[in-house]
């Protein structure tokens, strides 16, 4: 069943057509007109209440249609998650950077949704995987310690904005004691006050835009401007110096468990999350911040960036897939190539799949035109045969409940 998915149109997002998302939903639907100046930033694909799919054909929401066709769902993912598609998939065009954030585990989004109803609206976790369409940059968990140390000690400005106290313990402090470290100096950053921190920004703005290239590529200079002129004065902009900063090629993923910080800054992806909208922010944002709660949630693990890459397994030869540890999802590739067909593996999962590029016929029960940014919702314990047309393929991404 062919369905019609929810365009966000948030500030962050790439313009016109420079989206992926306008370029997939034009394409599936040569009738929508894509304003050159408004940003297309996510395509929502499942249930999500604030951007429900419509089942074309039958014109009702999908989640309207579950609850009268409990096959659909499966026994398995019913004895886990009711009558739910407990995932939401997108697609992310970043044009400028989203906030630096982190997502708190099930039991403390409980937590938080008990005692702060109107900031964190629903009681659920919201695990994340992000796969690169394009070049896809993001800030993703804390760097090495010594990285740290030599950013704060060839940065002055930096330095000064810093408790002294959480310097001299984290120029002095135990291995062992890494991650408490960490965190006394990532709060006395996070805490700093606002006009110290723009000011500081300013100065080092215009000390780094005079340096050879060599040294602005060291400190992060290209990647600091770039923030700056986003976020100007913001204490994110001062991130990259404490985070890991990712730069995936298409096909590489990163997964986002619970109290992990990243920022996307920029590309288009492919994202799958649990369905919820909890999120703690830090900066670059001007949406809610809450400092406290971050700071106290983080994981404060010092990881090199090729630890934080999640590999899919193959599954067979038209396919791999994205397995994170959690019950609410996985993702799986396919690709066919012009001549072949090929029966997608049967799930006991509900699932949804977006044909990303090509085009050829899509058929469960009914045959439907597989081009780029079509998006279908098949049923549990069903089959779906993809054939791409003389001389095409087809590349789609499919999500399921990881039962």
């Amino acid at each position: 069943m062919e369905l019609q998915c929810k365009i966000q149109n948030y500030e962050w997002g790439k313009l016109g057509l420079d989206s992926t998302v306008a370029k997939l939903v034009v394409n599936a639907d040569p009738s929508m007109t894509i304003d050159p100046n408004k940003s297309y930033a996510e395509l929502w694909m499942g249930t999500h209440p604030n951007g429900p799919s419509l089942i074309i054909e039958r014109d009702i929401h999908l989640s309207e249609y579950l609850k009268n066709n409990l096959d659909a769902i499966g026994p398995d993912v019913r004895r886990k998650f009711d009558v739910s598609v407990p995932f939401l998939l997108k697609i992310l065009s970043v044009r400028k950077a989203l906030s630096i954030q982190a997502h708190p585990s099930k039991a403390h989004a409980e937590e938080l949704h008990k005692n702060f109803p109107e900031l964190y609206k629903d009681p659920n976790h919201k695990p994340e995987l992000a796969i690169a369409l394009t070049p896809f940059e993001a800030l993703c968990g804390f760097r090495p310690i010594s990285q740290i140390k030599e950013y704060i000690n060839k940065l002055p400005e930096l330095k000064e904005i810093l408790s002294e106290a959480s310097v001299n313990a984290l120029e002095q402090g135990a291995v062992d004691d890494s991650a408490s470290l960490l965190k006394d100096v990532f709060q006395s950053l996070m805490t700093s006050e606002k006009n110290t921190i723009a000011r500081a920004l300013e100065n080092v703005m215009k000390k780094l835009q005079s340096e050879d290239e060599s040294t602005q590529s060291k400190l992060l200079y290209p990647l600091l401007k770039k923030l700056h002129s986003d976020y100007p004065g913001d204490v994110g902009c001062w991130a990259p110096y404490f985070m890991n900063y990712i730069q995936l090629r298409p096909g590489q993923a990163i997964f986002l468990g619970p109290n992990l910080p990243h920022a996307y800054l920029s590309g288009d992806c492919v994202e799958c999350m649990a369905c919820s909208d909890n999120v703690v922010r830090a900066g670059l944002t001007p949406k809610h911040i809450d400092v406290p709660t971050l700071i106290n949630m983080l994981d404060y693990t010092s990881y090199q960036p090729n630890e934080l890459l999640f590999v899919p397994q193959i599954e067979d030869p038209n396919s791999c897939i994205w397995r994170p540890p959690v019950p609410d999802f996985a993702v799986v590739k396919i690709r066919v190539e012009s001549g072949d067909s090929y029966n997608t593996i049967v799930r006991p999962s509900p699932s949804i799949i977006i044909i990303i590029s090509g085009k050829g016929e899509a058929c469960d029960t009914e045959p439907i035109p597989a081009r780029a940014g079509v998006v279908i919702f098949l049923k549990a314990s069903r089959q779906l045969t993809l054939t791409p047309s003389d001389g095409e393929h087809i590349e789609a991404y499919q999500a399921i409940c990881n039962v």
